[in-house]
């Protein structure tokens, strides 16, 4: 059976039509989006218009019409806002596979500014994020990054905080404390996890807009539904598309 999978275009058509274009022969796809994109994306893909777009693809996706869903050029706010309310959850988990530009993949975590703020948080993110290097043939290993290095203790006291609590994830979680050294952990590791919620999101945003790498979509990991996460700033989201489908299948 093909995949139905389900993208966001309140804006930004003609990018959203690009990436239908480039997505697998096998997958479905269906617009959700504004009064009058029938006429603009009719011809290649099924379109649902709608006042609220983002509450028709969430509704859509929690009645099983579609397999998958990638956010594309629906904002963020409103859109997860109805993703957390039918899928029951107070908050949503995210964890982004980027690739850097000579090709190294990995998964980052937290890429919220709301998200891993806690230990607590930071284990759960290092479980959930081994789970999804095993679905992908990634290694499993992760790196737990904190402010500083170990040669930094007593120069602020929030650095003091950051490389106690990463070692204490690593400790807990079974995984590596790398200090701040993000350069070598993306060599050695499939998934890694940023001190904060902060940091992470402007890990993504360095590398994916400034550092000529990635972002192939950031999935929902704490429902059980298949929603991928993307930046209406990306150029493009084929690669979502294929992250959905691979995950749907």
């Amino acid at each position: 059976m093909p995949v139905t999978v389900g993208i966001g275009a309140l804006t930004d058509p003609a990018k959203v039509r690009e990436s239908i274009r480039g997505a697998p022969a096998g997958v479905r796809m269906v617009c959700f989006g504004p009064p009058g994109l029938q006429a603009v994306l009719g011809d290649v893909c099924t379109v649902i218009e709608s006042a609220d777009p983002g509450s028709a693809l969430v509704s859509a996706l929690a009645a099983g019409e579609i397999d998958a869903a990638v956010r594309g050029t629906l904002p963020a706010s409103s859109t997860l806002g109805a993703l957390k309310k039918a899928c029951g959850v107070d908050s949503l988990v995210r964890i982004a596979l980027l690739e850097t530009a000579d090709g190294r993949l990995f998964f980052l975590a937290p890429v919220g500014v709301d998200e891993g703020w806690t230990v607590a948080q930071k284990i759960d993110l290092v479980e959930r994020g081994r789970n999804l290097a095993r679905r992908f043939g990634l290694p499993d290993s992760v790196a737990v990054l904190s402010g500083g290095r170990y040669g930094d203790i007593g120069r602020h006291p929030a650095v003091d905080r950051s490389l106690a609590d990463a070692e204490l994830v690593a400790r807990l979680a079974g995984a590596e404390h790398t200090e701040i050294l993000i350069e070598d952990a993306v060599r050695r590791f499939g998934v890694i996890v940023a001190p904060d919620g902060i940091s992470g999101n402007l890990i993504f945003r360095t590398l994916t807009f400034l550092g000529a790498g990635i972002g192939h979509g950031a999935p929902v990991v704490n429902t059980d539904k298949i929603f991928v996460d993307t930046s209406r700033a990306s150029p493009n989201y084929t690669k979502a598309i294929l992250l959905a489908e691979s995950l749907a299948k």
